[in-house]
């Protein structure tokens, strides 16, 4: 098994997404008064293909809204991820992007993007930068574990098994979703077998299948696929709390998907684990009060048939007619007062959690309990975790790169100091 022998100290960062990327680039420019040589390892034949997945429809690299309800997305996490971010927040990075020469924007929704929207020419410029400055990117390299239960790595490659050694390691391995992209979880037994506290890792930001019985045939065939706009969800995560976001999300073929349900989907994955079903409720005319919608059901519609009524008078039609005939008791057409209330809360219940590697990102991984104020696991001096391999989640909405930007700045620094004080 031949090793590599670098002369000075070097740091191996496994996984070139985001987190590791950006370890990399602090570890390169921070570390070369040390001689520090910086090497990234990843399994897939190209870098960040998760990222540049993301990026297809428009890359969300950040959000515009306030500090305080910016840490508000990482739920019971918060505590844990706002140093990172007090750091390297939103600002922070959209100054690094500009340092890339890509200039960003605020969208309508408060979301920032890329001027261009695509995730391709940042990574490129990034990219360029980090050879430029002495990164060694090595592909199709597939972290295998530890060699001796040290610090040295093994790896698969089309070459075979190599080892290397290097003086300090960041881990940026990513979750469990999306496998064929890179993040397919392969880390968690080689942690577990040295100890680390690892949570079990489970979707996030993920679509659910609908209670049984299941959408009927005539409603999957007509509306699977159909976005379903401008509604509110509501949802009581907590006795006496309840929940409300408006938006918009997608039926599938088994239940629903989409951001408005990414919104609520740790809440929805929780109290289905916990008691095998989630009632969430739709308001399907957010923009009327419940007086108002009676009122509109209420009108003569002579001829018209309930359908063109109510299109007619509150827009209902299409998906939003669908779900109400898949859901609502056909006598209940027969009473305005009725119909009016399932238009303003009509309930529907879901079953299952739609399995992880359909997730857009995971939750569970390396616990923080496990590693000290610097991402260093407390276990295994050297080795430090980054991104989205750590036990945190958060919706979509530009705080899932966030963060993991921001804490592989931390894990690069956190090595940096490890290293100066070998």
């Amino acid at each position: 098994m031949p090793k590599d022998k670098p002369a000075g100290r070097s740091v191996a960062v496994i996984g070139a997404g985001p987190a590791g990327l950006m370890a990399a680039e602090v570890l390169v420019q921070g570390g070369s008064q040390l001689g520090i040589r910086v090497d990234v390892y990843d399994a897939m034949p190209s870098v960040a293909r998760k990222f540049l997945q993301a990026g297809k429809g428009g890359l969300n690299l950040t959000h515009s809204e306030s500090p305080d309800a910016f840490l508000s997305r990482y739920g019971s996490r918060r505590a844990q991820i706002a140093p990172l971010l007090q750091a390297f927040g939103p600002q922070a990075l959209r100054d690094w992007a500009h340092g890339l020469g890509i200039e960003t924007f605020v969208g309508s929704s408060g979301r920032v993007f890329p001027a261009g929207m695509k995730a391709a020419p940042l990574l490129r410029a990034w990219l360029q930068r980090l050879r430029t400055e002495g990164v060694n990117i090595r592909v199709r390299h597939r972290w295998c574990g530890w060699v001796d239960q040290g610090r040295g790595l093994k790896f698969s490659t089309p070459d075979g098994e190599r080892a290397v050694n290097p003086d300090a390691v960041v881990l940026a391995l990513g979750g469990g979703s999306w496998a064929r992209l890179g993040s397919d979880g392969a880390w968690v037994p080689w942690l577990v077998q040295r100890e680390v506290q690892v949570a079990p890792l489970r979707p996030a930001n993920c679509g659910f299948d609908v209670a049984a019985p299941g959408w009927s045939e005539h409603f999957r065939a007509r509306f699977a696929g159909h976005p379903v706009k401008t509604v509110e969800l509501s949802f009581a995560d907590t006795p006496g709390f309840l929940r409300r976001k408006a938006g918009e999300f997608m039926i599938s073929a088994t239940g629903v998907e989409g951001s408005l349900i990414y919104a609520f989907s740790a809440a929805l994955r929780d109290a289905i684990v916990t008691s095998g079903t989630a009632t969430l409720y739709l308001d399907l005319a957010p923009d009327r009060n419940l007086s108002r919608v009676v009122a509109e059901i209420s009108r003569p519609r002579g001829s018209r048939s309930l359908a063109s009524h109510l299109q007619s008078r509150l827009g209902i039609k299409g998906v939003k007619m669908g779900l109400l005939r898949e859901l609502v008791d056909q006598a209940d057409f027969a009473n305005p007062a009725r119909l009016a209330a399932a238009i303003k809360q009509l309930p529907l219940a879901l079953g299952a959690v739609r399995p992880l590697d359909e997730a857009i990102s995971s939750a569970g991984g390396v616990a923080f309990e496990a590693l000290d104020e610097r991402l260093m696991i407390r276990s295994l001096p050297g080795v430090f975790c980054a991104g989205e391999m750590l036990d945190w989640e958060a919706p979509t909405g530009g705080y899932l790169l966030t963060a993991c930007f921001a804490s592989g700045r931390a894990a690069g620094l956190g090595a940096l100091a490890w290293l100066e004080g070998l």
